[in-house]
């Protein structure tokens, strides 16, 4: 995986903050969705696996060398990049009034999705400048992780037309 700095075109595009995620599949479809969309990927540990699960790179494949990755050790580490590199922080919820295709994003933004099992804690909310939904039908509870992280990024890339061109 790359680490942040050797694509420069992900600069300007909102990476995908993912808080302590659970499943190593989903972390490496996320990561391979942003490796083809040239953007970052902010991984806030404790990851609920290894670095070297097979499912992460299973569904990674090989794209994980094309990956921009930017891990914290925390989520106090994560709160101090954001000083160094100041943009919102943007959580994706079920508990969000506002619908994401409302929402007009910058290129600066975080798009943050919380853990599979749990979401993020009530102090991650609050420190949210922006919260976000994507709509379901009734009784739907939640979208897979990599599924939902992808339906946002893609929203805002169109919105800031900054979809990698080939």
């Amino acid at each position: 995986m790359k680490f942040e700095g050797e694509r420069a075109s992900a600069a300007s595009r909102p990476s995908i903050v993912l808080y302590q995620p659970d499943i190593a599949g989903n972390t490496g479809t996320v990561l391979r969705l942003a490796a083809c969309l040239g953007i970052t990927v902010e991984l806030v540990e404790p990851a609920g696996f290894d670095a070297s699960d097979r499912a992460l790179k299973r569904a990674g494949m090989d794209y994980l060398a094309m990956a921009s990755l930017r891990r914290h050790a925390d989520f106090s580490a994560f709160l101090s990049d954001r000083q160094d590199r100041p943009g919102r922080i943007v959580l994706l919820t079920t508990r969000a009034e506002t619908a994401y295709t409302d929402f007009t994003f910058r290129p600066s933004d975080r798009l943050l999705f919380g853990r599979e099992s749990a979401g993020v804690r009530e102090q991650v909310h609050a420190l949210a400048d922006a919260r976000l939904k994507i709509p379901m039908v009734e009784g739907a509870r939640s979208l897979n992780l990599a599924v939902a992280a992808g339906i946002v990024a893609a929203e805002a890339l169109r919105q800031l037309r900054a979809a990698p061109t080939p």
